[in-house]
């Protein structure tokens, strides 16, 4: 009896792994980083400096999109002088705003084609976060984070996706958050941000997967960032005693996750224990790049469901306590 049960479970699992894998897999080819031209936008700073030393030290041409002149020169010195294994290859930069016109961002890239080729990677890492209650955030600054986190992102994306669809090349990187699948107590602005760009990756990505071209959708955490320290300054205690359950991150370690997701073609990429359970909790109706990271999905939901409600009790409390702490209960 039991060798029957044991063979019909084995059957049932080879038979659902054959019918992902036949059915509804289309399993992206390895991306090869040398020769490759990669534009980062949030390039000078935080995760997108830490990214473009990856990209660089693989082997690609390397163009950094952002505001300030002086980070980006700085930046682009630090990438020569110091990278070890690249040589042969550059490092351009551009000054301009993402959030703001869009003809302006299409010219600009079109400049960085003309040197470097036309783009195989793009990684859209520009963004900032601004924590607070409804009450107390302005409403410019609900438009301020719409604008350049998810519009700044389509603005370059638009920029480079008709001749990614005419190669049949190309990673389309788009950097979300955890508050991005979550929202969280002082995150109606920033979460509502970067819960778009789920959105726009999963339509995205049907439109371009016949092409050969696939999205990335990166979840960090925490990490420890320029931009992180600016968010600390004004962060509501609440906001800050949920966020230290998912600890805090190197950019270097986040950019080398996503680094290796960009050569796989993962749609859905995660850092740390946290961002497994949460991955695989609000995977959906996800586009699946890895054959695992569906199993696991398909048979622990009822598990990550428990775990999600004990999380989610621990941050209500933690907001009522505050509130009763500050006498407004």
């Amino acid at each position: 009896m039991l060798y029957s049960f044991l063979l019909a479970i084995f059957m049932f699992l080879f038979i659902f792994v054959y019918f992902i894998k036949l059915f509804l897999f289309k399993f992206p080819k390895k991306f090869h980083f040398p020769g490759s031209h990669v534009l980062i936008t949030g390039g000078s700073s935080g995760i997108g400096r830490s990214l473009a030393e990856q990209a660089f030290k693989l082997g690609a041409n390397v163009t950094l999109l952002a505001r300030d002149v002086e980070k980006l020169a700085e930046t682009q010195k630090y990438l020569l002088e110091h990278s070890k294994t690249n040589k042969k290859n550059t490092v351009q930069y551009f000054s301009v705003d993402i959030s703001r016109n869009y003809d302006e961002v299409n010219d600009i890239i079109k400049q960085a084609e003309s040197k470097l080729g036309p783009v195989d990677v793009l990684i859209n890492s520009a963004g900032f976060s601004v924590a607070g209650s409804l009450e107390d955030l302005h409403v410019d600054q609900f438009k301020k984070l719409m604008d350049l986190n998810y519009l700044g992102s389509v603005h370059c994306t638009k920029a480079v996706i008709g001749q990614m669809k005419a190669r049949r090349r190309g990673r389309i990187v788009l950097i979300s958050s955890q508050a991005g699948q979550v929202g969280l107590y002082g995150y109606s602005a920033y979460s509502g941000s970067k819960f778009a760009l789920r959105g726009f990756a999963e339509s995205l990505q049907m439109e371009v997967l016949p092409y050969n071209v696939h999205v990335c959708l990166a979840f960090p955490p925490d990490t420890k960032t320029p931009g992180y320290d600016e968010e600390m300054k004004n962060k509501p205690l609440e906001t800050k005693l949920i966020s230290e359950s998912s600890g805090l991150h190197d950019s270097s370690d986040v950019a080398k996750k996503i680094i290796q997701g960009i050569v796989d073609g993962t749609f859905s990429i995660y850092i740390g224990l946290e961002g497994f359970f949460m991955n695989h909790l609000t995977a959906g109706f996800s586009p699946t790049t890895n054959l695992t990271d569906t199993f696991i999905q398909v048979f622990s939901m009822g598990l990550l469901r428990m775990v999600s409600v004990i999380y989610l009790s621990t941050f209500n409390k933690i907001v009522r306590n505050c509130a009763v702490n500050k006498k407004l209960l």
